[in-house]
């Protein structure tokens, strides 16, 4: 389980040699995710949807409040809810002169797997996202469909309990992105926990089961897509965003 408690990031800008400003990235946000839910975390780019993602995953540390997974936290449990966690986003690099392989591989003993369990894993990935046909290629030879769906799976072969997913579909195809969503409903169905993350709201309507929108670092409505929905009046999340902060934003 995931609980989020009253989460602020504070960053300061220089705006000149002699004056700075500080401003809020994410300002006071609560939520919680049990196991076996995809929550979405919506908004337009720049909404404070990644700054988020990656206090929960441990990469930045919040100005203030408190983030626990699983009842422990980053302060007294770094190490060991990083072993929990499986991270993706739309421009995780990879290194470029391995292999598909040698990447799970070499993921799979960073989390202490021993080799024969690291091939066993590795062959029922291999099947799972179509990876045969480049798995012994250079990273750097592959195309941004093909690297993905390797990203996937280097999230995939700890095992983790935790996927938090930020834009993993963003720039790709149709069966690219097919491929990670309905990974996404696999994991689901395992009892995972899993925070996803996107812009594109159609894609959050078909797979989540909360939706929390956010606008300017604020969460401005959380709840089922549906409900949303059908309390704002209108057929879709993306009217519902819009209807919520009155019209496009055009800053």
């Amino acid at each position: 389980m995931i609980e989020v408690e009253n989460i602020t990031k504070e960053f300061t800008k220089r705006i000149s040699k002699k004056e700075k400003i500080t401003f809020k990235a994410n300002d006071d946000i609560s939520f919680t995710v049990k196991k076996g839910e995809i929550l979405g975390i919506l908004g337009p780019n720049g909404a404070g949807k990644t700054t988020l993602l990656r206090m929960i995953a441990g990469i930045m540390e919040p100005t203030k409040g408190t983030i626990k997974i699983n009842n422990l936290t980053y302060q007294k449990n770094n190490e060991e809810i990083k072993k929990q966690i499986s991270f993706l986003s739309g421009n995780t690099k990879l290194y470029k002169d391995i292999s598909p392989y040698e990447l799970l591989e070499m993921c799979g003993s960073y989390y202490g797997l021993d080799k024969k369990e690291i091939e066993k894993r590795i062959n029922n990935l291999t099947e799972r996202f179509s990876l045969k046909s480049f798995l012994h290629q250079r990273i750097a030879s592959l195309s941004t469909g093909q690297i993905q769906r390797t990203n996937i799976a280097r999230c995939v072969i700890p095992n983790p309990d935790i996927y938090i997913l930020d834009e993993a579909t963003s720039g790709l195809d149709i069966i690219a992105s097919k491929a990670i969503l309905d990974f996404i409903k696999e994991e689901k169905k395992k009892n995972k926990s899993i925070i996803y993350s996107t812009h594109y709201m159609e894609e959050a309507e078909n797979i989540c089961d909360r939706v929390i929108l956010i606008h300017k670092g604020k969460i401005i409505k959380q709840g089922h897509p549906t409900n949303i929905i059908k309390e704002l009046k209108t057929t879709n999340l993306r009217d519902a965003f819009y209807k919520l902060i009155g019209g496009i934003d055009h800053e």
